[in-house]
């Protein structure tokens, strides 16, 4: 079974994709700062690729 997990905060999300069977960690991240200038999303795959976006998020539903 594959979960995701989503840690909501007032100005930031964090979240895991995780593969109960093998306890791996597929995907993880977080996005910071949202609904402020300069947010940023930070994400990362199991197989080492990262992605960093700076940019405007408004608020959580366009986060997410």
């Amino acid at each position: 079974m594959k979960v995701l997990v989503l840690n909501c905060g007032s100005s930031s999300i964090k979240y895991q994709f995780i593969d109960t069977e093998t306890e791996t960690a597929l995907a993880k991240g977080v996005v910071e700062r949202i609904g402020m200038t300069g947010a940023v999303l930070s994400h990362s795959r199991f197989d080492g690729d990262s992605i960093k976006i700076v940019g405007e998020i408004l608020d959580h539903q366009i986060a997410i």
